[in-house]
């Protein structure tokens, strides 16, 4: 990545600027600016964020914003409510405090003397969301959003629930949030009341993991956020970008679809970051892409980039399985609308072990997958930073259902959204499946392209979910991620069906055995052929950054994922570390250090043994400052009830100021 040290227009920077609020609380700002914006006065890009500007995002801030500011932007990046060093208290995400003060910050930037009085938002993940979300409420001075890894529906693509069923990232990220909020202002901002702030956040902490669990209907609760619920709410141009690695790329295709206002939208082979400098390569110039639509909608520029294709996403090669990926071979494709028409759907049956092109008379398959199947799933969410994509899975294939096609003749590639079409029945009342789409090489390697997940007891709502049928027959559907791959001649398309999808899937209350009429049940992949005017799109600029924080490194960091299985108990235990070890913010004389511990258990026999538990040290110290906060959070069920117990501790220097406990019983719903 090149770094940038002269633009345009010379960069001020704002360490710190109070935003006050109409009930009298006040949030924290950084700002950049160029330094005659006074008298040139120029749109602004707001970041709106929980992370803390002050030194959880500041190195991804600095890459960032000082770029965009260079180029004759005020780039405001602030902290949310109850967060950093902003008052107030934060009680959940994306709700409407949350976004009636974005909608009073708007407005006080709008009004001024630097700003023109256009305003853009952008955002990744969290800020991602809130940027489409506060675009429906439609502040008059937000033109246009840059939205990345978010999503429309906060039901069917988030960390909660993915096919109505309870994935475990609900409790990964609650941990997450529960150390983040741990967190205490700093002193040098706030001054002495930074204790007593810090004192009221751990008063007032909200365990999320019970409230996110309570829900797992696609209720009120998740409706509200959910931009899909009126996509013509949307005035401001959107521009949505995202990554097949990322666990929110479906969202893309369903804005671009559904939106009434100008859009575009961009999906390269990135986890979870920003695409300057996000994992798998290629990146891009997104900085240089960010400024094109800046440009065009807050300075009324024509840069060209309305007349390029809508969509433009990284068609995928066939690659070996691994737990990491440095580079994902392939190319850009783009449609000019979508849907599509130039995507066709290919139908397959799902004749025993084959997926053929006519089905054969129908055989009932029985079904019954180890708990411990989806071991070798990978994150639901990869960052790109170490091991967490899914690995080889001849070992989940060996213990589910699989579908395979004879060796292809010729490339094949898919752009969207596979659907499976089941025929089954359950012998209890409660299940749910997993169905992936393997890539197997002429080796037998198998590489997972991609995923689908259905609680099969909302096989028929989200909203009012009903108990099946022990023996009945139904027939459900699955709708497995959008993914962009190319299957090379010699290779099979495999289908593997499994009844268990753990850790990633919290197990069913019952080991359950599924049978699955082969022959009646069919598979559709969304096939795309190649075009000539894929050759012909302008080429994406090489990734920019601005100067890099400075730090002093102190104690090297890690992330390591590791599988164990126990033979006495025949127990699996996944366990992921991630230390960030320690280092120092120069600018802000700040030490740094973070340590995770997720730990995920289950015999394979038995699914009320499931277990998940995550414990976090987060430090701080300048001088004689010196915090510390320790979190812990475990999860376990019954068959009718899941169990939550955690705890928090805060610490100045090696004296304990604060301790407080959770245990708590929340009820399955049906899942």
């Amino acid at each position: 990545m090149t770094v940038v040290t002269r633009f345009p227009r010379r960069v001020r920077e704002i360490e710190n600027r109070w935003i006050p609020l109409a009930d009298g609380c006040r949030l924290a700002a950084r700002i950049w600016l160029p330094e005659d914006a006074d008298s040139d006065p120029v749109p602004a890009v707001l970041e709106y964020l929980p992370y803390r500007k002050r030194d959880s995002t500041r190195e991804r801030d600095d890459l960032t914003h000082p770029y965009v500011a260079g180029h004759g932007y005020a780039c405001v990046r602030v902290d949310m409510r109850g967060n950093g060093e902003s008052d107030g208290l934060m009680f959940d995400e994306y709700t409407r405090q949350e976004h009636a003060d974005c909608v009073e910050t708007i407005d006080w930037i709008a009004r001024q003397p630097w700003c023109s009085g256009k305003v853009g938002m952008i955002g990744i993940s969290w800020g991602g969301f809130n940027g489409l979300q506060v675009a429906a409420l439609r502040p008059p001075a937000l033109k246009a959003i840059i939205t990345l890894c978010s999503t429309d529906d906060r039901y069917a693509d988030d960390i909660h629930y993915m096919g109505g069923c309870p994935i475990n990232v609900n409790l990964g990220w609650a941990s997450t949030m529960f150390a983040n909020s741990s967190r205490p202002p700093d002193p040098e901002l706030v001054g002495d009341r930074w204790r007593s702030m810090w004192m009221e956040r751990l008063d007032n902490t909200v365990l999320l993991v019970d409230p996110w669990t309570r829900h797992a209907r696609r209720d009120d609760t998740w409706k509200y956020g959910s931009v899909c619920e009126d996509y013509g709410a949307i005035e401001a141009a959107v521009y949505a970008v995202g990554g097949w690695a990322d666990g929110y790329s479906n969202a893309i295709p369903r804005l671009l679809a559904g939106l009434k206002s100008p859009k575009k939208g961009i999906v390269g082979p990135w986890g979870h970051k920003y695409p300057h400098f996000a994992n798998p390569a290629p990146r891009y110039g997104f900085l240089q892409d960010a400024i094109r639509w800046w440009d065009h909608w807050l300075k009324g520029r024509d840069t060209g980039m309305m007349a390029e294709p809508m969509y433009r996403v990284w068609m995928q090669d066939s690659v070996p399985p691994k737990a990491h990926y440095s580079h994902r071979p392939g190319r850009w494709v783009a449609e000019t609308s979508w849907p599509s028409k130039n995507i066709q759907p290919r139908p397959f049956a799902l004749n025993p072990g084959r997926l053929a092109d006519q089905a054969s008379p129908e055989v009932a398959l029985p079904l019954s997958s180890p708990q411990e199947t989806g071991a070798y799933a990978g994150s639901w969410c990869p960052y790109g930073l170490g091991p967490d994509y899914p690995t080889d899975q001849r070992g989940e294939d060996g213990k589910s259902l699989c579908f395979d096609s004879e060796p292809l003749r010729e490339r094949v590639e898919i752009l969207g959204a596979p659907i499976a079409t089941l025929e089954l029945a359950s012998d209890r009342p409660l299940a749910m499946v997993a169905v992936r789409l393997n890539d197997v090489a002429p080796d037998g390697a198998s590489t997972r392209i991609t995923y689908g997940l259905l609680n099969l007891t909302h096989r028929d709502s989200h909203e009012v979910p009903t108990p099946l049928e022990p023996g009945r027959r139904y027939r459900v559907r699955v709708q497995l991620n959008d993914i962009a791959h190319a299957f090379p001649p010699g290779h099979r398309i495999r289908v593997a069906i499994s009844n268990t999808y753990w850790p990633l899937v919290w197990p069913s209350p019952e080991p359950v055995t599924l049978t699955i009429f082969s022959g009646a049940s069919g598979f559709t992949l969304p096939v795309r052929q190649p075009r000539a005017e894929d050759t012909k799109l302008p080429e994406l600029p090489p990734e920019e950054s601005a100067q890099p924080t400075a730090r002093t490194n102190l104690r090297p960091g890690a992330l390591t994922r590791t599988l164990g299985h126990d033979a006495a108990t025949d127990t699996y235990v996944e366990t992921v570390v991630n230390d960030t070890g320690t280092f120092r913010i120069d600018a802000i004389d700040l030490e740094l250090s973070e340590r995770s511990t997720h730990r995920w258990s289950v015999a394979s026999d038995d699914p009320l043994s499931a277990r998940g538990e995550i414990a976090a040290t987060v430090r701080r110290k300048r001088g004689a400052w010196s915090i510390r906060t320790e979190t812990r959070t475990v999860m376990t069920l019954t068959k009718d009830t899941w169990v939550v117990a955690a705890t928090l501790e805060a610490f100045e220097g090696e004296r304990r100021v604060f301790s407080r406990t959770w245990d708590t019983a929340i009820p399955r719903d049906l899942g």
